[in-house]
């Protein structure tokens, strides 16, 4: 399936610099010929003239406009700053923050894309990308694969609490009814057993009105 072998030749770093959602949508636009194959600034030059070979297409220069080709960078976390906020490791696509809920987080350097898709919601600018005194060796095969399998386990993931969350607003959902129901339910009972006590009273009042009018005919002159 052309879509597939598209894939395999993009880095899975999820970046969304290309213009879509992740590497499987660009995909699959390039696959219905309505992108450009100079769209992926972490796939480069190398990236173009794989995609070119494959799409039988010309190679071209990378589109400035989706970014410029560099070496990767990684996340890093400022402890002393970091709030706990857990907007970051919303953000990230391939789960490669961990932490809890105002407590400090940390990056995983061997997971991290350098996708930069943490800096924009952190809050408190407490991320910052960095090369490495060491350069990092380039992105291989090995590493888009290993980033695609976080990113399918992050998406399954996410599927799992929504229907899970889903289930549990619906079950809440149940119960609020089938209280609202019982208590309508009480409330019909308690009005047709009020409506019935003054029913009875009504005629016990009116037989007594009746006996006293036949008193009244039986006694009258």
């Amino acid at each position: 399936m052309l879509v597939d072998r598209i894939d395999a030749l993009l880095p899975q770093t999820q970046c969304t610099k290309c213009g879509f959602d992740g590497c499987r949508p660009y995909a699959q636009a390039l696959a219905c010929d309505t992108a450009d194959i100079n769209q992926c600034p972490p796939g480069g030059a190398s990236g173009i003239a794989a995609l070119a070979q494959l799409l039988g297409r010309a190679p071209v220069p990378l589109n400035p406009a989706h970014g410029q080709e560099r070496a990767r960078r990684l996340a890093r976390i400022d402890e002393a700053r970091c709030i706990g906020c857990t907007l970051c490791i919303q953000a990230c696509p391939v789960d490669a923050i961990i932490g809890a809920p105002k407590q400090m987080h940390v990056v995983l350097e061997d997971a991290c894309t350098g996708c930069d898709l943490c800096l924009p919601p952190c809050p408190v600018d407490c991320i910052e990308m960095f090369a490495p005194q060491s350069p990092l060796p380039p992105w291989q095969r090995a590493d888009a694969e290993s980033a695609r399998v976080r990113y399918a386990s992050r998406t399954l993931r996410l599927a799992r609490e929504r229907a899970e969350n889903d289930i549990r607003l619906a079950q809440k959902a149940a119960q609020k009814l089938a209280g609202l129901e019982r208590e309508i339910s009480a409330q019909a009972t308690s009005d047709a057993v009020r409506d019935a006590a003054l029913e009875r009273k009504r005629a016990i009042v009116q037989a007594a009105i009746e006996r006293a009018r036949q008193r009244q005919r039986t006694t009258a002159p």
